[in-house]
């Protein structure tokens, strides 16, 4: 049955439908008219609906294409390389065996407890050799304990890194300082606090008038060899100092120079995080001495 305002029930269901789907059209010339107004109007309408809808969808694809040609010119900006002196240069690997590399420490600490134990297997019968389980415990006890003490004085060298080309230079350009250096950092020490410390105590004046307290003295880090962009040999000295800042690096820097002079320049840049690095470059003509 047909209800006012175009609503049709059928079979307990009610649907509704367009008004204008449920009437005739109008035959007379002037219904016609406003039929074809009212079917304009609607269809301008739904165009007018659509084309802010399609206006939408290109302003949402104009960022994502913009968004697309910064990440494709960002992808070209990354895969340029930044230039480096030390690039396509050889690292020179220090494999060979040498008695610095050797921790006497932990060599006086297992000869020692290898004595005891077997001196107090052999003494109990437990291994072969009792006639000579005296001695082993004899020597063995005070080996342990100079071990032991070597172990808590000792302080680990630091790595070097020397390049190919800066290996070749530092016989002939190197300063007897600088050998002295790298010889003393790249070795087991013992009883010392840390490297370099008597010249870090007199360039950065711990604990005096314009100086910085000991606690944060700059540890060093690690030494690196290589060759200046004008064929100079330097020794890079890379120290972590979380409590410093560069300017307390360059304060000092001719400091650096005297100390570890004559005959060298000092320069001062910062590296990553709390890394700093001190370069001491040798004066000495590589052209000269070679000649």
């Amino acid at each position: 049955m047909r209800i006012a305002g175009g609503a049709t029930v059928c079979s307990g269901h009610r649907s509704l439908s367009l008004p204008y789907s449920t009437r005739s059209r109008p035959t007379s010339t002037q219904s016609q008219l406003i039929w074809r107004r009212r079917s304009s109007s609607r269809t301008n309408g739904s165009a007018k609906v659509f084309l802010q809808a399609n206006k939408r969808k290109l302003v949402l694809l104009s960022p994502l294409r913009a968004a697309e040609s910064d990440s494709s010119s960002t992808q070209t900006a990354l895969s340029v390389e930044i230039p480096n002196n030390n690039y396509n240069k050889t690292l020179i690997s220090d494999d060979g065996f040498s008695l610095s590399k050797v921790s006497f420490g932990v060599v006086g600490l297992g000869v020692g407890l290898s004595l005891l134990s077997y001196g107090f297997g052999a003494y109990f019968n437990v291994l072969p050799g009792s006639e000579w389980s005296a001695i082993m415990l004899t020597y063995g006890f005070p080996l342990a304990i100079i071990g032991m003490a070597l172990k808590y004085a000792e302080l680990k060298p630091v790595p070097c890194l020397t390049y190919s080309d800066a290996q070749s230079l530092s016989e002939k350009c190197a300063t007897p300082i600088l050998k002295q250096v790298k010889s003393d950092v790249t070795r087991f020490r013992y009883g010392d606090e840390q490297h370099l410390d008597e010249a870090l105590k007199r360039i950065f004046q711990y604990g005096q008038g314009g100086g910085i307290p000991r606690r944060s003295a700059p540890v060093l880090h690690m030494i690196r060899e290589e060759v200046t962009d004008d064929g100079k040999y330097s020794l890079v000295l890379v120290f972590e100092a979380k409590a410093l800042q560069l300017s307390d690096f360059e304060q000092r820097q001719a400091k650096f120079a005297s100390f570890f002079g004559p005959g060298i320049t000092a320069e001062v840049g910062k590296g990553e995080k709390d890394l700093y690095e001190v370069r001491l470059i040798s004066n000495t003509d590589p052209k000269s001495s070679s000649s």
